[in-house]
């Protein structure tokens, strides 16, 4: 009764307050319909802030596009239609709207953009890696309460360009944006769910060595346990692959932040590599031509070689064969003839970028253009076509920022490839099988599946589990360049007498293995010099060449991919490489035996890493050592190619791959 009485009192108000009190009450529930429209994408009422995201709107999608209140990052008004197809003429037309400038001046901007972001990250090799911290790589998978990752990652980190004003580059591109329903849940777990490796049908490897894999660690009493079942260490546990992970439950992660569900070890790759070389699995031509058959002579000629073990330019225990590698390199030099497609427009294609982390696929772009040694302008006498696009520059042009889909970035390179089939007979007479792409951005693996699947891939994410092929793909070593004018700055090191540090590392927090490397090894023993990112200035770059100098080993593990610049790197300071990434195919795995100038641990190894280093005998050391130093030069870019340098050895690498692949009918 209390309230009966009370509703009455409320009701006996002025007029000009109940007026003010419903117009009050009308701009609030307004406000709150408007608001709950916009709850499905996470920006009701954030918007009211000065500092946030605000969508812009696709036209013809109901899918926003964040973009920043300060800088919009949305270059130009985006295009969609119902059937996801690209709105943009890029093959044969113009991609940019307005005057176009010239090339040079392109590629002036881009590198000054490229300098004015790496400078201070010279030596933080992963950063800026992917474009979105949350988003590094692959689809997102749900983990369980009991098994979950450390992902200790700056979320301040921005990609290379993306700040760039349109209007610097003097272009504007048609960005595309499909509806995000291919990147859900249930399509994540079904991709992981099929992603396994091929097991062995039992043939042996026939090389004379293999890659120094000291034992796994006994991390699991029972292999059969449930995930995260046996602790390891406070906030560590191990997956039922043996993996080692750190725990935090409750949260999605990437699979790239998730230990691998299945392993291919470096012995079962080998077995592959023998069973595909028996036996290839690519498609046969619709048609043959004068060039299979000069191939297939080739082939003959590679596979019964004189023998070549005193060769004074070729250090033998490099190589898996080395009187096969050096016949099969006279042959190319010999034989082979490029075509290079002249569709597609700047910057996507034809423009190299020569400085950073994703160098080696624009250093490969420069040289194999400019090298008329091995290019044809007839495709009709062409043995091999090459594809000249730059993954980085596609992420750059067309990837929307924050959207979490790179469907549009996969359909892009779709048309492109239906665009030369159309306009050409060769990709259909072999299903792309005779056409090759050189692409360094961890995204490239996905971008060109399906399509493209057929093609020759020299990949710098070379994960089984991912889509590379054995004995067909190409592991592209990951050069992190920081001068373009000078790329062999700093080359070489101590000898390995001065060599006092046992261990090193230094480097940002991608994936899941690398908190695990500092949680049993930051400051926990004096010969294991293991450390995150170092301090930003001069002295960092000046203190980290100098401990990889310095060191016998130099630790690699993976960050989000499998792949690391710091393989390369460990090369270059002449320090042995220790490899630490499941299903990594290291580069050039075709030709060159990784046994004789690295050490290949598994992930599960970590707890054991000093003692497992320091059981290598003093003269196995001095033979890797020797071995890295002889190597050196097959990863080394120089701006006119010189014989058996990273560039000869990349083409290479394709053209072994493709002489073993072909058979006709």
């Amino acid at each position: 009764m209390e309230y009966t009485f009370q509703f009455p009192k409320l009701c006996n108000i002025e007029p000009r307050s109940r007026r003010w009190l419903f117009l009050l009450g009308v701009v609030s529930v307004t406000y709150l319909s408007i608001q709950s429209l916009l709850i499905p994408y996470g920006i009701a009422l954030r918007s009211l802030s000065p500092h946030s995201e605000v969508p812009a709107q696709v036209e013809g999608s109901v899918l926003p596009v964040h973009s920043s209140a300060k800088s919009m990052m949305v270059r130009n008004p985006l295009k969609v239609n119902s059937l996801d197809s690209i709105d943009v003429s890029m093959f044969g037309g113009d991609i940019r709207q307005g005057t176009e400038p010239k090339g040079n001046d392109v590629s002036k901007e881009i590198d000054l953009m490229l300098e004015e972001r790496e400078i201070d990250n010279d030596f933080e090799s992963d950063i800026n890696r992917n474009v979105d911290d949350d988003f590094p790589s692959e689809n997102v998978v749900v983990v369980n309460e009991s098994l979950a990752l450390v992902s200790i990652m700056n979320r301040e980190n921005v990609t290379i360009l993306h700040k760039a004003d349109e209007t610097r580059h003097g272009f504007h591109l048609k960005k595309i944006v499909l509806p995000n329903s291919e990147i859900t849940r249930e399509n994540a777990s079904k991709e992981n769910s099929t992603v396994t490796a091929k097991r062995s049908d039992g043939v042996e490897t026939a090389f004379h060595s293999s890659p120094l894999i000291l034992p796994a660690a006994n991390l699991l009493e029972n292999r059969s346990t449930s995930v995260g079942s046996t602790s390891l260490k406070s906030g560590v546990v191990a997956s039922k692959n043996g993996s080692v992970v750190m725990t935090r439950p409750g949260k999605k992660k990437m699979r790239c932040e998730l230990p691998p569900k299945s392993i291919t070890s470096i012995s079962e790759m080998n077995r592959i590599l023998v069973r595909k070389r028996v036996s290839s699995l690519s498609p046969k031509p619709r048609w043959s031509s004068v060039r299979d058959q000069e191939i297939l002579a080739a082939k003959s000629q590679i596979k019964h070689p004189p023998v070549a073990i005193n060769d004074p330019e070729l250090y033998a225990p490099l190589f898996r064969n080395v009187s096969m590698f050096k016949r099969s390199y006279e042959l190319m030099e010999r034989t082979l003839k490029i075509y290079i497609y002249k569709e597609g427009n700047k910057p996507i294609f034809h423009q190299p970028i020569l400085k950073g982390l994703y160098a080696s696929e624009g250093w490969f772009m420069k040289l194999m253009q400019g090298y008329k040694r091995f290019l044809v302008k007839d495709p009709s006498k062409a043995h091999l076509f090459y594809m000249p696009f730059s993954s980085r520059m596609l992420e750059y042009a067309l990837y929307v920022r924050n959207s979490h889909n790179r469907t549009n970035l996969r359909q892009f390179l779709k048309e492109y490839s239906e665009t030369i089939a159309a306009k050409y007979p060769y990709f259909n007479r072999t299903d792309g099988a005779d056409h090759f792409l050189v692409a360094c951005h961890d995204w490239a693996p996905y971008e060109t599946r399906h399509h493209m699947e057929r093609c020759i891939k020299a990949l710098c994410n070379a994960d089984p589990t991912s889509g590379f092929k054995i004995a067909r793909d190409v592991s592209l070593p990951e050069t992190y360049v920081r001068s373009e004018r000078n790329p062999l700055v700093d080359l070489g090191g101590k000898p390995p007498s001065e060599r006092k540090i046992l261990a090193f590392y230094a480097g940002n927090m991608h994936g899941y293995l690398r908190p695990i490397l500092l949680e049993y090894w930051k400051d926990k023993d004096p010969d294991m010099k293991i450390f995150g990112p170092m301090p930003p200035g001069v002295a960092r770059k000046l203190n980290y060449i100098h401990h990889m100098q310095s060191s016998k080993y130099c630790i690699c593990p993976k960050g989000y991919e499998v792949n690391s610049p710091r393989v390369v790197e460990a090369i270059f300071y002449e320090c042995v490489p220790v490899i630490i990434s499941d299903n990594f195919v290291p580069p050039f795995f075709e030709v060159l035996d990784w046994g004789a100038f690295s050490v290949i641990l598994a992930e599960q190894d970590i707890p054991k890493l000093k003692e497992l280093l320091v059981s290598i005998p003093e003269e196995k050391y001095l033979q890797l050592q020797l071995g890295v130093r002889k190597v050196q030069k097959h990863f080394l870019w120089h701006a006119k190619p010189l014989k058996y340098d990273l560039f000869h050895m990349t083409l290479h690498s394709i053209w072994y791959n493709r002489v073993f692949q072909l058979k006709l009918r």
